[in-house]
């Protein structure tokens, strides 16, 4: 009798470890399970971020650095050195003189709308919506309340007729036009299009628009002593490129970039070569149905 009492407690104490056993093992089970599936998502997680390395922590820059004579004016490199005959003068003195002190604001407009259908460039004036544009964007540099020096202009009708509407709200500032700024094909885009120019093309337009961005885009002359602001009417292939060059990016990369009609890229050029973007293309002071790409 007491033996099959302990037999059953015995299988009792035997059952309950099982149930325990199975109960762990579920656990176990389940644990598992959502360790794999968290493995899942860090794996796909992981497969979406760039391989890093621990000697690597950052991407590697690509490209060259940055060539702070870049426009040829460094004045480090302008030094002659020849030898003074005034050996008591402060041998930095004349370098310290030829050294740019002013910041340069080039904003560059891209022409309104105009006729496509034109026979020619004078018959490709401006829409009456382009007008339009040309007068917002004219209000929208007055706005800004900047002390404009110069206006220049290509001298291509839809970018003249646009430089005379915006000159209407800038009074005493002078009208220059302009041909190195003509519109044309500066350099073949890559990646390539197959709707555009033979190599002709690109030989002749690329000399001229590179021979327009040396002459307006560069620090600004040691003798000028507060900042300008000038304003350069012209085309959207010319300002796209002007914009590749002053940031020292490939300029076979400037048809990757899109310009609204009347829209104002803003370039800072500083005394030290140093080169920003402030704005591209902007035409936020349109209102959408005033916007256009042509």
């Amino acid at each position: 009798m007491a033996s099959r009492k302990t037999l059953r407690l015995l299988c009792g104490f035997a059952g309950g470890s099982a149930v325990l056993v199975l109960a762990a093992a579920a656990a176990a089970g389940e644990q598992h399970r959502e360790r794999s599936g968290l493995w899942s998502r860090l794996t796909v997680l992981q497969a979406a971020q760039p391989t890093w390395t621990p000697g690597s922590p950052t991407p590697a820059p690509t490209g060259h650095a940055w060539d702070f004579n870049w426009d040829k004016r460094d004045p480090s490199t302008l030094t002659n050195g020849k030898k003074k005959e005034n050996t008591a003068e402060d041998p930095s003195s004349e370098q310290d003189n030829g050294k740019p002190k002013a910041t340069r604001n080039i904003l560059l407009i891209r022409h309104s709308q105009y006729n496509l259908s034109g026979n020619g460039d004078k018959e490709r004036i401006l829409t009456p919506l382009g007008r339009e544009q040309a007068e917002l964007t004219g209000q929208r540099l007055a706005v800004l309340g900047l002390k404009y020096d110069v206006m220049v202009h290509s001298t291509m009708a839809r970018a003249t007729e646009t430089a005379n509407i915006i000159s209407k709200y800038l009074p005493g500032v002078e009208l220059v036009s302009c041909d190195l700024l003509r519109e044309g094909a500066p350099i073949e885009p890559v990646p390539p299009v197959t709707h555009w120019k033979p190599d002709a093309v690109y030989h002749e337009d690329g000399a001229r628009i590179e021979a327009a961005f040396r002459r307006y885009i560069h620090r600004a002359d040691p003798k000028q002593k507060e900042d300008s602001y000038e304003v350069i009417v012209c085309h959207a292939n010319v300002i796209r490129y002007f914009v590749c060059r002053a940031l020292q990016f490939p300029p076979e990369g400037w048809l990757r970039m899109g310009l609204n009609n009347g829209s104002i890229t803003w370039l800072t050029i500083r005394p030290s070569g140093r080169v920003a973007l402030r704005t591209l293309g902007d035409s936020g002071f349109m209102p959408p149905d005033k916007l256009t790409r042509t």
